[in-house]
């Protein structure tokens, strides 16, 4: 009898309209929430990076790495010939008709050894020469395994004098001595030459600091605790051209983009899964898909704010919003609106998420009270149900992503100006605007799919 009484004073307490300062609503609630990671369809992007590497600096870095002696052969018994060939002068480089023209100054310090063995005896004298001379060398540029390839061949060797030595007063030239062991020379040279070039061009350290580099997230507006991140996944490279006194080749990068408010996001990026992967052309620009995560709770702040200083109702009737909760349930946003006034509780309504490219906001559509929200409402407050009230509550039921949208793009222009991220690297392009692509629920957050799309390049010009 008690739990009779008990049972219909509280149903009267939530018909009554006016008999009670507090009406609970029972709605629909929020699942629990749990910390399982964020989840959701990532969509990729594809940035185009043309890269230039000038003569120059193939040439200083060469240079680096040769330095010295060049070649040594100390054995004398097999061909009555010993020599250090040292560079001179630093190596010199050109462009000639596609490939790399290469002049290396040397002395050759060769001791020399002539006679005859007889009888048991040896009747040798050895002498030691010293020559000058330019060796011409030229190369065909390619690319392999992320490092500059080049095929070298010696095309001529310039003596600033025919080789000789003295004897009995007389110069003999030695030429067919010395001939020899220049071939074994010949083939030395021209392996360490295109080690050199391998060792100094090697483009997979560089590119995957600079892809650590950028993967890291970092921050583009403190006021929305917005996080930018960008997530590698693929490298595509051309081979190599030479052209225009630089080499050129086309790399490409496949990768998903986020904005995300809230929490810094951790950098998932493992430099061992990324891959170069040789193609035979690349697209010209950026095209850049942008995922931005507003979770629902920095999106309900957001909203909270726009109901600040608002009635809402009709005559002496009226309500205020204190606070706003959104969350997903079955496809549909659910907007949870904390009321004071002449009615106090929570109110619950449904809508899906959409966006007005206009003013570059997400705002939900077809918004209407959850049913036993309405039932209730029609009971207790059937002027809070009414059309044109709804309509009010529903234009204060958005937020803006014009700031993720501009920031976003403000935050990569630096990257796209210029941009050293190590000496004698640079980064220049363009971007377009961002535009609105499509939005998706998730049980932790709204996201808003935007596209972008532009140019960019970068040169190697002045490696220290």
């Amino acid at each position: 009898m008690k739990t009779l009484l008990f049972s219909s004073l509280l149903t009267a307490s939530v018909l009554l309209s006016g008999c009670s300062s507090t009406k609970k609503i029972e709605a629909l609630k929020p699942e629990p929430s749990n910390n399982t990671p964020l989840v959701y369809q990532s969509t990729n992007s594809f940035i185009n990076l043309p890269v230039s590497i000038t003569i120059s600096d193939i040439e200083t870095q060469v240079n680096k790495m040769l330095t010295g002696m060049v070649y040594e052969d100390k054995n004398i018994e097999d061909d009555n010939i010993a020599m250090q060939v040292w560079k001179t002068a630093p190596i010199k480089f050109s462009e000639q008709t596609g490939k790399l023209q290469v002049i290396v100054p040397i002395k050759v310090t060769a001791n020399v050894r002539y006679g005859t063995s007889a009888l048991g005896m040896n009747l040798y004298d050895t002498r030691e020469v010293n020559l000058d001379g330019i060796v011409t060398l030229k190369s065909k540029v390619g690319l392999s395994n992320w490092k500059m390839k080049t095929d070298t061949t010696i095309e001529s060797i310039d003596w600033n004098e025919s080789p000789t030595v003295t004897i009995a007063g007389k110069k003999v030239p030695i030429t067919y001595a010395i001939n020899p062991s220049i071939k074994l020379f010949k083939s030395k040279i021209e392996n360490k030459l295109d080690e050199a070039m391998a060792k100094t061009m090697d483009f997979k350290p560089q590119v995957l600091d600079a892809l650590e580099k950028i993967s890291t997230p970092f921050l583009t507006s403190e006021q929305y605790e917005t996080w930018f991140k960008l997530n590698p996944i693929e490298l595509y490279a051309t081979d190599a051209i030479l052209s225009k006194k630089q080499v050129t080749l086309e790399m490409g990068l496949k990768c998903s983009m986020l904005t995300m408010v809230g929490q810094k996001p951790k950098n998932t990026f493992k430099k061992e899964d990324i891959v170069l992967k040789a193609v035979t052309k690349m697209p010209d620009n950026i095209s850049a898909v942008v995922a931005a995560v507003s979770t629902y709770e920095s999106a309900s702040k957001i909203i909270t704010k726009n109901f600040q200083g608002q009635e809402f109702g009709s005559g002496k009737r009226k309500v205020t919003v204190q606070k706003v909760d959104l969350w997903n349930k079955d496809g549909k946003m659910v907007v949870a609106l904390d009321m004071t006034g002449s009615i106090n509780g929570t109110i619950y309504l449904t809508g899906y998420p959409n966006y007005n490219a206009i003013t570059k906001e997400i705002y939900f559509d077809q918004m209407d009270y959850v049913l036993s929200t309405k039932s209730v409402l029609m009971k207790t407050a059937n002027w809070l149900a009414e059309g044109m009230i709804l309509r009010k509550i529903q234009e204060n039921c958005r937020y803006s992503i014009k700031d993720n949208l501009d920031q976003g793009k403000k935050s990569l222009l630096p990257y796209l100006n210029n941009y050293s991220p190590m000496a004698g690297i640079f980064v220049n392009g363009t971007l377009n605007d961002f535009e609105f692509d499509k939005v998706e629920l998730t049980d932790k957050a709204i996201i808003a799919f935007i596209k972008g799309s532009g140019k960019m390049d970068l040169k190697i010009d002045g490696m220290k």
